[in-house]
C-alpha cells in the first residue's frame, strides 16, 4: 500500500533535515538521520552521501557502497511508483509524480556512480541508465511544465542580452530562439522512447507550490533534472557528442542554463543540487573559456546563487569555495585564499572530507596562480592526505613549485616517488590523462638531463620551465592574475633558457634588460630543446595578453604556433597556441570597444567584431583540428573551445549579427 499524502510529506521533512546536514559539512550526522528512517527519500539520502564521497574523492570503495544504496533507493521508488498509480491524486499532477521523480534521481546518480569507474562497462551501465533517466525527465518536463519555463521566479533576474537570452551553439550547429513545438530530431533510442529536449513554450501563470511541499519537490526536481541533461550533454567534447546525439540526446544550453535557475529558486534539495550546477557551471566558464561575452551577467547570476546558499548553509565547504572562486575570478586572488583560509580552520565543522579536500585544491591553485610557491606545494601535498586521486599529479606539480624555488633536492624526492604514485593508483586498469602528460614530461627530463651530463641523475635540473607553470596553462592559471604577477613570470621566463627570446616587445625592453654579453656559451648551445622554446613562447604570450600587451602577446603565440611543427614532446602547444590566440583576438577587441566608449565615442564598430569574431572562429577551427586524441589532454581543450565558441555565439546575438 502507497504511503498516505501526509505521511509521504512527513517523510520528505525527516529527509530533508538530513540534506540540511549534508550542505553543512556534517555527513555524519546526515547519516544518522537518513538511517532513522526507511522511506525511499532516507535511502536516497544515504545513496547521496555515498555518492558524493566517492564523486568527490574518487574513492573506489565507496563506489561500490554508493551503487549498492542508490539500487536501494531505485528499488524503493519503484515499489512506491506502482502502488501510487491506482491511488487517489494528492498534489497538484498525476498520482505517482513524486515517486517518478525520485526513482529517476536514483537512476541518474546510480548511472554516474557507474562512470565514476571508468571502466568499459562502467560506461555501458552509465549509457544505459543515462538513457532511461533522460527519458524519465522528457516525460516527467511535459507533465510538469506543460506551457515552458517562462514567468517562474530565478534567483537573479536576467537582463536584456544576458545569458538568459538564446545561445546558438556554434559547436552543434543548433539554434534556440525559443523551445520550439517542433519535435527534435529522433535518435537511435528516442525512435523507441520518444524522448525529445523539444517542448511547448507557451507564457503561463505558474503553478505555485508552498515551500517543503511535495509539489515544491516535483516542480523543482523536474527543472534540475531536465536542466541538468541538458547543461551535461552541451559540454560534452564534440566527439562524445555526436556518439550522444545518434542516441537521441539532444540538448539546448539556453533552456538547460533556464530550468535549473528555476529549479534553484525553489527551497528543496533539488534547489541546492541545481545551484550547486550552476555555479559549477558558472565557474568553469569564467576559468576555462577564456573570454566571456557578458562576464558581468555571469558573476551577478554567479554571486546571487552563492549568497542565497551561504546564507542559508554558512558551514557548507561548497559554498565557501564558489565564494573564494568569485574572489579569484574578480582579480582579488588575496581575498579568495583568506576566504578558503578561514574555511579551512580548526573551529569549523570538518567531517565531510572531500568537500574541504576542494577547498585545499582550490588554495593550492590559487597560490601558485600567486607564486606563492612554498604554501602552494604544501597544499597540493596536502590535498593527497584527504583523498585518493592522482596523487601522482599532485606530487608532480608540488615538485614544480620547489623547482621554480630552485629547491632541486627536494623536487627530486617527490618526482622520484611518483612512478610509484601512478603504478599504485589506477582507476579502471588505466593512467589519467594528466598521468599520462606526467610520465612523457619525466621521460623528457631524464633523456634531455642523459645528453647534457651523461646520466639521469638529478634530472629535475633539467626542468627549465617549472612543469606546474605548464599544467597551470590547462588550469588557465594565468589569465586572472595582477599585472604584477604577470611581469614577475615574465621576467622568469624571459630569463630561464640559453637562449634569450628574439622577439622584442615593450614589456620585455622595460622589465627584462639585455644582456650585456648577447652571445651564448658554446656548451650550453644545444641546452635548449624544440619544446621548450614552444613552451616559453606559448608561456610568454599569455602573460603579455595578461599585462595588456597585445602586440606583444600576438608575436608570442603566433611564435608558440609556428614551433608546434618542431616539437616532440610537448604536441599540445600548437592547439593551445591557436586557442590562446582567438581569446587574445577577443581581449584586444573588448579593450578597444572600452577605449572608445571611455572617450565618450560610439564604441567599437559591428562591423570591426564581425570581423575579429570570425577571425576568432577560424583559429579555434586550426585549434580543434590540432586536438586529436594522440595529443595530451587534448579533451579539455576540446572542451575550452566549446566554451568559447558559445560565447562568440552570444557576443554575436548582442551585436545583432547573424549567426
Amino acid at each position: 500500500m502507497t504511503a498516505p499524502a501526509q505521511d509521504t510529506s512527513a517523510q520528505l521533512r525527516a529527509a530533508t533535515t538530513g540534506f540540511d546536514f549534508i550542505f553543512s559539512n556534517e555527513l555524519e550526522k546526515a547519516r544518522e538521520t537518513f538511517a532513522s528512517g526507511d522511506s525511499p527519500f532516507h535511502s536516497l539520502g544515504l545513496g547521496v552521501c555515498a555518492f558524493l564521497e566517492a564523486a568527490l574523492g574518487m574513492e573506489t570503495g565507496l563506489m561500490v557502497e554508493a551503487s549498492r544504496l542508490l539500487a536501494l533507493a531505485e528499488a524503493g521508488a519503484k515499489k512506491q511508483l506502482k502502488l501510487a498509480k491506482s491511488s487517489e491524486k494528492t498534489t497538484q499532477f498525476p498520482p505517482g509524480t513524486e515517486w517518478e521523480l525520485l526513482h529517476s534521481d536514483a537512476v541518474i546518480l546510480l548511472g554516474l556512480t557507474h562512470a565514476l569507474s571508468e571502466s568499459y562497462m562502467g560506461y555501458l551501465q552509465c549509457l544505459y541508465a543515462m538513457n532511461s533517466a533522460h527519458s524519465k525527465f522528457s516525460k516527467l518536463y511535459k507533465t510538469v511544465y506543460p506551457n515552458g519555463l517562462e514567468n517562474y521566479a530565478t534567483p537573479a533576474a536576467s537582463s536584456a542580452n544576458s545569458r538568459a537570452a538564446s545561445i546558438r551553439s556554434e559547436t552543434s550547429g543548433s539554434s534556440s530562439p525559443a523551445p520550439s513545438s517542433k519535435p527534435a530530431k529522433s535518435g537511435f533510442f528516442s525512435r523507441f522512447t520518444g524522448a525529445t529536449l523539444s517542448v511547448p513554450n507557451t507564457p503561463h501563470v505558474p503553478i505555485i507550490a508552498e515551500e517543503g511541499s511535495i509539489d515544491e519537490l516535483i516542480l523543482s526536481g523536474t527543472a534540475f533534472g531536465y536542466g541538468l541533461f541538458n547543461l551535461v550533454f552541451s559540454l560534452l567534447p564534440a566527439k562524445i557528442r555526436g556518439v550522444v546525439g545518434f542516441l537521441g540526446f539532444n540538448h539546448d544550453r539556453k533552456l538547460a542554463l533556464q530550468a535549473l535557475a528555476v529549479s534553484a529558486a525553489k527551497t528543496d534539495v533539488h534547489a541546492v543540487f541545481a545551484g550547486l550546477s550552476l555555479m559549477t557551471y558558472h565557474g568553469v566558464v569564467l576559468l576555462l573559456s577564456g573570454y566571456q561575452a557578458n562576464e558581468a551577467h555571469i558573476i551577478k547570476q554567479y554571486r546571487a546563487i552563492v549568497d542565497k546558499l551561504e546564507t542559508r548553509y554558512p558551514t557548507g565547504s561548497l559554498w565557501i569555495l564558489n565564494r573564494a572562486k568569485i574572489l579569484r575570478m574578480s582579480y582579488d586572488p588575496d581575498g579568495a585564499i583568506k576566504v578558503l583560509q578561514d574555511g579551512l580552520v580548526p573551529g569549523r565543522p570538518h567531517t565531510f572530507a572531500q568537500a574541504d579536500g576542494l577547498l585545499i585544491f582550490e588554495l593550492a591553485w590559487t597560490l601558485l596562480s600567486q607564486r606563492r610557491y612554498q604554501e602552494a606545494a604544501d597544499a597540493f601535498i596536502r590535498v593527497t592526505e584527504i583523498n585518493s586521486w592522482s596523487h601522482g599529479t599532485y606530487y608532480f606539480i608540488a615538485a614544480g613549485c620547489y623547482i621554480s624555488l630552485k629547491n632541486y633536492e627536494k623536487a627530486q624526492e617527490l618526482m622520484d616517488r611518483i612512478p610509484e604514485l601512478i603504478d599504485r593508483k589506477k582507476i579502471g586498469g588505466k593512467d589519467l590523462p594528466t598521468e599520462v602528460f606526467i610520465k612523457k614530461k619525466l621521460a623528457f627530463y631524464k633523456e634531455k638531463q642523459l645528453a647534457l651530463t651523461g646520466s639521469e641523475a638529478n634530472f629535475v635540473r633539467a626542468a627549465k620551465i617549472s612543469p606546474a607553470e605548464e599544467l597551470a596553462v590547462f588550469w588557465n592559471t594565468h589569465a586572472r592574475i595582477t599585472k604584477d604577477t604577470a611581469i614577475a613570470h615574465l621576467k622568469d621566463w624571459a630569463t630561464c633558457l640559453s637562449h634569450p627570446p628574439t622577439i622584442e616587445t615593450a614589456l620585455l625592453k622595460e622589465h627584462v634588460p639585455a644582456p650585456a654579453d648577447a652571445t651564448v656559451d658554446a656548451s650550453k648551445a644545444g641546452a635548449d630543446t624544440p619544446d621548450e622554446l614552444a613552451i616559453r613562447a606559448l608561456l610568454l604570450g599569455i602573460v603579455h595578453r595578461t599585462a595588456g600587451d597585445f602586440p606583444g602577446a600576438h608575436a608570442f603565440l603566433a611564435d608558440a604556433a609556428a614551433r608546434n611543427a618542431a616539437v616532440k614532446v610537448s604536441t599540445w602547444v600548437g592547439g593551445v597556441a591557436w586557442f590562446e590566440h582567438a581569446v587574445l583576438d577577443l581581449k584586444e577587441m573588448e579593450a578597444r570597444a572600452a577605449t572608445s566608449e571611455a572617450a565618450g565615442l560610439a564604441g567599437a564598430d559591428t562591423d570591426e567584431w564581425a570581423r575579429v569574431l570570425k577571425g576568432a572562429l577560424e583559429k579555434l577551427d586550426k585549434a580543434l583540428a590540432l586536438a586529436t586524441q594522440q595529443v595530451d589532454l587534448s579533451s579539455r581543450l576540446d572542451s575550452r573551445i566549446a566554451m568559447l565558441k558559445d560565447e562568440i555565439a552570444l557576443k554575436k546575438e548582442m551585436l545583432g549579427l547573424a549567426a
